[in-house]
């Protein structure tokens, strides 16, 4: 029999015993690949057509308001990374990164449980906890995996899960599990509170929502969210939470150290302990994923304790989230979202989001035509003039704007 295999190295097609076969065997997995790769030229070529390619630039410098791209000597305004504070490069998160690498090392070649957890890691969670003001805290590797292990390790086909258009990585986890699913429309709380009228007969009613969405800078209504859950499900239990002044009725919060929080890698989840505790048991990916690096953990803690001692660097980036947002409203454009510093550009055209990326790095901006433009606090208010100049020309070469 032939099989067509997948491993970490190579397609392959196994052999018969007798050697008379080979050839037929070969000839026949010749074939296979042939017409795989057909398929795959062929969906490849239809993203091409779509406008909608991802092409990935290569930054030759750390991350910053300020980078280098693709081999160019002249640096580059950076209006495209997720570092919403400016903490990724700061002097002291990467001090604090090179010590914990010094006297942690660079990994523990193992996961949690079995010889992969140490002081460093128990710290940041303690850390996490605290400054979300919950009881306790888990680490995972990404916040992909947090939100992978967390719906299939507490949820059983007893309860229930209500998501709307959320990130992928909320909506695979939600599909890993065995609960039953209730898709409420984006925003709309009385397609929500239809849902969990419908989800009444089941023991446990999850409500799952991105704080921020991630590609259109929209604030969750957890307000009108958590108002709905206490009618439905009595009282429950800093981001959004924070941000709307319902911390005290937000259950649990997932969330990454990938992009704010020193933008290395991490994700965590936080609430009451018996939940940490039940993921630790039962949480696949924090089982079966090896341990954050050190030097990532160090970063981290960094990064938090910064932000734990001073709101000095969220005052900045709201500042200049609103500077920026204003003068590209004026300009004509129109910016999706609320006052966050995801500031999607809407121009309505794949094809034209992408030519529209590709002009302003011409012009010496950052910007990625499926990512949108996202304002730093590191930017300073010269940087973010220099980019709506950039936008004001382009769009009115390419007609968005008047």
């Amino acid at each position: 029999m032939n099989v067509l295999c997948h491993n970490t190295h190579s397609l392959w097609a196994s052999t018969p015993l007798q050697g008379a076969h080979s050839l037929c065997s070969t000839s026949r997995a010749q074939s296979t690949l042939a017409h795989l790769r057909g398929i795959l030229e062929e969906e490849l070529e239809k993203i091409k057509e779509a406008g909608t390619w991802k092409s990935e630039r290569i930054i030759t410098s750390k991350q910053g308001p300020h980078i280098k791209v693709d081999g160019r000597n002249t640096g580059i305004l950076n209006f495209c990374a997720n570092n919403y504070l400016g903490l990724s490069s700061h002097p002291e998160v990467i001090r604090a990164g090179h010590d914990a690498l010094e006297e942690f090392g660079a990994g523990l070649s193992s996961v949690r449980f079995i010889c992969g957890t140490q002081t460093i890691h128990k710290k940041l969670e303690e850390r996490l906890a605290r400054f979300h003001h919950r009881e306790d805290a888990i680490l995972y590797i990404n916040c992909f995996d947090a939100n992978a292990g967390i719906f299939e390790g507490l949820l059983t086909p007893e309860d229930s899960v209500l998501s709307e258009l959320n990130h992928a990585s909320i909506i695979d986890g939600i599909c890993l599990c065995k609960a039953n699913k209730y898709r409420y429309k984006p925003m709309d709380l009385e397609d929500l509170e239809n849902k969990l009228k419908e989800a009444q007969k089941h023991r446990l009613r999850l409500i799952a929502t991105d704080g921020v969405f991630s590609m259109d800078g929209d604030i969750a209504p957890l307000r009108e969210i958590c108002a709905l859950a206490k009618r439905f499900m009595g009282p429950n239990g800093r981001g959004t939470d924070e941000l709307l002044g319902v911390m005290d009725q937000v259950a649990i919060v997932n969330s990454t150290l990938g992009k704010a929080i020193g933008g290395a890698a991490g994700g965590y989840t936080t609430g009451p302990k018996p939940l940490i505790d039940l993921l630790r048991q039962r949480s696949r990916p924090y089982l079966f994923s090896n341990t954050l690096p050190p030097a990532v953990v160090g970063s981290a803690s960094k990064a938090l304790d910064l932000l734990m001692e001073s709101n000095a660097f969220a005052k900045s980036m709201t500042a200049k989230t609103a500077r920026f947002r204003t003068k590209m409203t004026n300009a004509g454009y129109t910016i999706g979202g609320m006052d966050h510093p995801i500031c999607p550009v809407m121009l309505g055209d794949a094809r034209l989001a992408s030519q529209m990326a590709d002009d302003m790095l011409e012009r010496g901006i950052y910007v990625i035509g499926f990512s949108f433009p996202v304002v730093s606090a590191a930017h300073s208010n010269e940087d973010i003039d220099n980019c709506m100049e950039a936008f004001t020309e382009l769009g009115r070469k390419h007609g968005v704007v008047p």
